[in-house]
């Protein structure tokens, strides 16, 4: 598993990216000890809001694989309308790789930073599991209206999503193993 940090259009964050690649080191053993799954090869990205809904957008789209430019326009607006509230996002890639997005200005702390980054490493693990990605893969697609999937398969999706999410708050208590009392 190889595991990069770096920022995206953001001048003068070298203490933050050398705090974050300490703590990313440590988070992806703590999370790949406690959570079931394989931790896929990751790259965190530090980034303001903008740079969320500009990578998000990218990586979304090449997932889905979408190539028209009127489609990535819309799906970069979606991502921007998202990232105003979200501290953080993982998204799987073609490859197998993961991609995590965290926004700096969301985070005034290392204990915030903590939090997020445990919880985007939980999903990281998730999508290790059976059907996980493919279920991603096919939301996207329908979402960008390049294939469309059943109400079912969409259900089944939504109830997925909300599985996993109520997995990774229950799993960001290991951020007090990176930062004391960052869960608390």
């Amino acid at each position: 598993m190889k595991i990069t940090v770096s920022t995206h259009k953001l001048p003068g964050y070298g203490p933050t990216l050398r705090t974050t690649k300490r703590m990313t080191e440590q988070a992806v053993r703590i999370v790949n000890r406690a959570v079931p799954g394989s931790m896929p090869d990751v790259e965190v990205i530090l980034t303001n809001e903008r740079g969320m809904a500009e990578l998000g957008a990218a990586a979304y789209t090449e997932l889905a694989g979408v190539l028209d430019k009127r489609t990535r326009a819309r799906a970069e607006r979606e991502c921007l309308r998202r990232a105003r509230d979200v501290s953080g996002r993982a998204i799987p890639r073609a490859d197998g790789s993961a991609l995590v997005l965290l926004n700096v200005d969301q985070h005034p702390g290392e204990a915030e930073m903590a939090v997020t980054l445990v919880h985007e490493l939980v999903h990281c693990m998730q999508f290790s599991r059976k059907d996980v990605v493919e279920s991603i893969v096919r939301d996207a697609r329908d979402s960008f209206g390049v294939e469309r999937q059943s109400r079912r398969q969409a259900r089944e999706h939504e109830r997925a999503v909300e599985q996993d999410e109520r997995e990774a708050y229950g799993k960001e208590h290991l951020a007090n193993q990176l930062v004391p009392g960052a869960a608390a």
